[in-house]
C-alpha cells in the first residue's frame, strides 16, 4: 500500500504534463459553480435587506437555524436591537424577520458546504496523487483568498450593527471585490488544468487591449459596487439622463467635493450622483473598447476559439447593459430583486467572458 501511494505521488509531479484527471476538472467547475451561487445570493441577501438578521458570527453552532419558538424569539430580539429595525424596519413581524432571516441563513450555510466541498476532495485527490504540487500552491492562494472574504464578510456585517442602518457602502464593495477576486483566481485555475496548453497569440496590440478591457471591468464591477451600497440608482433612475440632465449640476459646484461627502454619503446627493455618472462613463467605455477589440479580432486573428470567446464577451456585454438599464429605470422607491440580482450575475458572467480572452491572449504553458 506504501509503494503504490508513493508511486502516486511520484507521478503527481508528471500531473502536469499528462494533463489532470476529469475528477480534478470537475471538481474545480463545481467549487467555481459555487463561488458563482455564493456572490448570487449575496446580491438577494443585500437586495432584501436580509444581511444585518443574523446579528452573531458563530461559525460552528451558527450552522443549524434557530430551532423552536423561544430561540427565534432569541433572535428575532437581537435583531431588534440593530439599527436597521429601529429605524426602517419597527413592528417588522415575525413571518417576515423569518424571511430576511433565511436569505442571510443560506448564504452562510453556502460559504460553509464549500469548506467541505474544497477540502474533502482535496484531501482525497492529494492521497491518490491526481494533483501536483503547481495546484496545490494555487489551491492553497484559494484558501487564503476564501478566509479574507469570509473575514471580510462580517467586518461588512459589523458595520450595519452600530449607528448605522445598512452596511458601510464601502465594505460592502471590498467585500464584493474579494469574492470577485476569489472567483477570478479559481477560474483560472480551472483553465490551467483544463486547458494547460494554449495557441500561440502574436498579437501583441490586441493583448494589451485585452488588458484595458479586464481593468476597465474591474473598475466598472468596483463603482457597481459602491453604487448599489449606496442605493445610488434611487436617486437618478431615468436613462440616458439623470432627472433631466447629462451629468447633475451639483457635480460641478466645488463646494460638495469635500471629504465629509465622501465619508458620510448618506447625508447628501453628491456621492449617488457620482458614482451613478461614473458608473455610467465606464459602462460606454467598455463597450466602445470591447466593439473595437471585437472588430480587430475577427479583422485579425484566426483562432476559432479566440473568436467564439469574443462573441461570448459581446454578447454577454450587450446583455449586461440591459440589464444595468432595465434595473436602472425600475429604481422606483426600491430596487427591483430579481433584476438586481441579474445584473450582478450578468456582471460575474462578463468577467469571466473577458478572463478565458485573457487566458487565451498568454501564449504561456502552465
Amino acid at each position: 500500500m506504501y509503494a503504490e501511494t508513493t508511486a502516486l505521488r511520484e507521478s503527481a509531479g508528471k500531473t502536469k504534463d499528462k494533463g489532470y484527471p476529469t475528477a480534478v476538472k470537475a471538481w474545480l467547475v463545481i467549487g467555481l459553480f459555487m463561488i458563482f451561487v455564493q456572490v448570487v445570493v449575496g446580491g438577494v441577501t443585500r437586495l432584501t435587506g436580509s444581511g444585518l438578521s443574523i446579528t452573531k458570527w458563530e461559525i460552528v453552532t451558527g450552522t443549524l437555524p434557530p430551532v423552536g419558538e423561544a430561540a427565534w424569539q432569541e433572535a428575532f430580539d437581537l435583531y431588534k436591537s440593530t439599527p436597521q429595525y429601529e429605524k426602517i424596519n419597527e413592528g417588522m413581524s415575525m413571518s417576515d424577520f423569518k424571511f430576511i432571516y433565511f436569505w442571510e441563513y443560506i448564504h452562510r450555510l453556502w460559504a460553509r458546504f464549500m469548506g467541505f466541498v474544497f477540502l474533502i476532495p482535496l484531501g482525497i485527490f492529494w492521497a491518490r496523487g491526481m494533483v501536483d504540487k503547481p495546484l496545490l500552491k494555487r489551491l492553497g492562494v484559494v484558501f487564503l483568498l476564501a478566509g479574507l472574504v469570509a473575514s471580510f464578510g462580517w467586518i461588512m456585517v459589523a458595520s450595519g450593527l452600530i449607528e448605522r442602518p445598512w452596511v458601510n457602502a464601502y465594505k460592502l464593495t471590498m467585500h464584493l471585490s474579494l469574492a470577485l477576486i476569489l472567483y477570478s483566481y479559481l477560474f483560472w485555475t480551472a483553465l490551467k488544468a483544463i486547458q494547460p496548453k494554449r495557441e500561440s497569440f502574436a498579437h501583441p496590440v490586441l493583448k494589451k487591449w485585452a488588458l484595458a478591457i479586464t481593468g476597465a471591468a474591474a473598475l466598472q464591477i468596483i463603482l457597481g459596487g459602491i453604487m448599489s451600497g449606496m442605493k445610488a440608482g434611487l436617486f437618478y433612475p431615468t436613462w440616458p439622463d439623470m432627472n433631466g440632465e447629462l451629468i447633475p449640476a451639483l457635480l460641478f459646484n466645488p463646494g460638495n467635493w469635500t471629504v465629509e461627502n465622501f465619508v458620510e454619503y448618506d447625508a447628501h446627493l453628491f456621492m449617488p450622483a457620482l458614482v451613478q455618472t461614473l458608473h455610467r462613463a465606464i459602462a460606454y467605455l467598455l463597450t466602445a473598447m470591447v466593439l473595437w477589440f471585437a472588430f480587430m479580432v475577427f479583422k485579425r486573428v484566426g483562432s476559432p476559439l479566440f473568436r467564439r470567446g469574443t462573441i461570448l464577451l459581446v454578447t454577454m456585454l450587450a446583455i449586461q447593459v440591459a440589464l444595468g438599464i432595465l434595473t436602472l429605470v425600475n429604481c422606483v422607491g426600491t430596487v427591483p430583486v430579481g433584476l438586481g440580482v441579474y445584473h450582478q450575475a450578468g456582471a460575474l458572467l462578463l468577467l469571466s467572458a473577458i478572463l478565458f480572452i485573457d487566458y487565451q491572449a498568454v501564449a504561456k504553458e502552465s
